[in-house]
């Protein structure tokens, strides 16, 4: 029996100990998308509690938490920052095979230096460890990237955003970078309320007035510009429901004013009409802006992110109580070959499909996206089109390696841009170290069957190209 994570977790054979410890191990963090504060890093906060840093936020704690049965109030309600650790304690030894499980104990081990794994029985006293050290100068936010060999952090970030946090940061912080990514979702979001008011919002941040279709592509272009001067690299879209279909300038125009005419105060509540849109009406507007957005990125030789089967905010009686991304949301299991495939067309006609990356939620899609990538490459650069690494529900050993097959049976995985961590949580980056492990041993297990030859200059410098410099070099970092 083996010992509980100890140096060789994961590790199931030499070649794996071997390309982990002497290569992957030792490589810088590259994590391009994320969802962490920008305020909080220049801040450099330090957090009150464990509480605070573990559970603050963190939606897949939250869901785990609930399915052991704990009440709302020791989640996201007003219970005690130790009623709330201890509640979450006393549910990490029931996630037998969760990636939660691994993560949490990880965390404690490369954060903490605590090897015991949490329980109830032992909650206080982990409690109290870990709230002394993060008193400590050592324990800032700042220092905990710095700790864990973070180099590059991209950020997810509203084109209306000042950026005012990363520009500070741009000026004052030297031993990592954080960058925006341009997200334009609210542009993107026609049939969701408060939009007029965000366009308005938009166009005085942009100074460009927005009474058409065209003026918004321009304003979003003057932000993109702004954005690219403050270090961004990459960009995001979500795609949900509906990815595609064909739409004119002149009908998306069209779209864009019949929304800016629209009540706020009384929109129309069927699914299949609000605010006067179809359903049909908004995948028009959406496929056509992204399609628009994409070239603009490829104009400036930017990464464009497809997150691709989010099925968002399920309970109504949860949203109004809580909101947004509280742990709500799930895998879609529409079908959308056809409208993506038109979708990265409509740029690539014209040469001007950027980069791209391409993540799906519901993991049947894998070998779909893995075999989508071969249409568009197109030789001006490795990789150009990329399997997206495991995301969200995906994001655990077995969809790890489902995704890494895929990549390997469909494309040129030595090309691959590797792993990222998609938290709000600041203790979240060994989440890298819990991949470079699965990579590792997913290549040493395919050497020692004899698929491939031990090669281990080849392989050692594949394997850091993935954990690190493929990711920089795609980015232009």
């Amino acid at each position: 029996m083996k010992a509980f994570m100890d140096e060789d977790f994961l590790l199931k054979n030499d070649v794996a100990k071997t390309l982990y410890h002497t290569y992957a191990e030792k490589m810088p963090i590259v994590d391009y998308h994320n969802h962490l504060s920008p305020k909080e890093i220049y801040e450099n906060k330090n957090y009150e509690s464990i509480t605070d840093a573990w559970l603050g936020g963190d939606h897949y704690k939250w869901r785990a938490m609930r399915g052991n049965g704990i009440c709302e109030d020791k989640i996201t309600g007003d219970a005690s920052a130790w009623d709330k650790f201890e509640a979450w304690a006393n549910t990490v030894p029931e996630l037998f095979g969760n990636p939660l499980y691994h993560w949490t104990n990880l965390e404690l081990k490369r954060y903490f230096h605590i090897d015991t794994p949490i329980s109830g029985s032992n909650a206080k006293e982990i409690y109290d460890t870990c709230n002394d050290l993060l008193k400590q100068e050592s324990y800032t936010v700042r220092e905990l990237l710095v700790a864990m060999n973070v180099e590059e952090l991209c950020t997810t970030d509203d084109p209306a955003d000042s950026l005012e946090y990363h520009l500070k940061l741009k000026k004052e912080e030297t031993r990592f970078h954080v960058r925006p990514s341009f997200r334009p979702e609210k542009a993107m979001g026609i049939r969701k309320a408060g939009y007029a008011d965000y366009i308005q919002k938009l166009a005085e941040v942009s100074g460009h007035e927005i009474q058409s279709y065209n003026d918004l592509i321009e304003a979003l272009k003057i932000r993109l510009d702004f954005f690219y001067e403050a270090g961004c690299r990459i960009t995001d879209h979500s795609l949900e429901g509906g990815i595609y279909k064909k739409c004119s300038s002149k009908e998306a125009d069209e779209i864009f004013k019949k929304r800016m005419c629209a009540s706020e105060e009384h929109p129309d509540t069927a699914e299949d009409e609000l605010y006067g849109l179809s359903k049909e009406e908004e995948v028009k507007f959406k496929g056509k802006l992204v399609t628009d957005m994409a070239k603009a990125y490829h104009k400036k030789d930017m990464v464009m992110q497809l997150h691709i089967g989010a099925m968002r905010n399920n309970s109504t009686r949860m949203f109004e109580q809580l909101g947004p991304d509280a742990g709500f949301d799930s895998e879609d299991d529409f079908n959308y070959a056809t409208e993506l495939s038109a979708l990265l067309n409509e740029a690539d006609k014209t040469g001007e499909l950027p980069k791209t990356i391409l993540y799906c939620l519901n993991p049947k899609d894998t070998e779909m996206l893995g075999s989508m990538l071969g249409n568009f490459q197109d030789g001006s650069c490795p990789g150009k089109i990329q399997l997206g690494p495991a995301w969200w529900f995906c994001d655990h050993k077995t969809g790890m390696e489902r995704q890494m097959q895929s990549l390997m049976d469909y494309g040129v995985f030595s090309r691959f841009t590797g792993m990222l961590t998609d938290s709000r949580s600041f203790l979240s980056f060994s989440r890298h170290e819990y991949f470079r492990r699965i990579l590792c041993n997913m290549v040493g297990e395919k050497v020692e069957s004899g698929e491939y030859p031990w090669d281990e200059k080849f392989l050692g410098q594949m394997i850091e190209n993935i954990c690190y410099y493929n990711s920089k070099n795609y980015l232009g970092i």
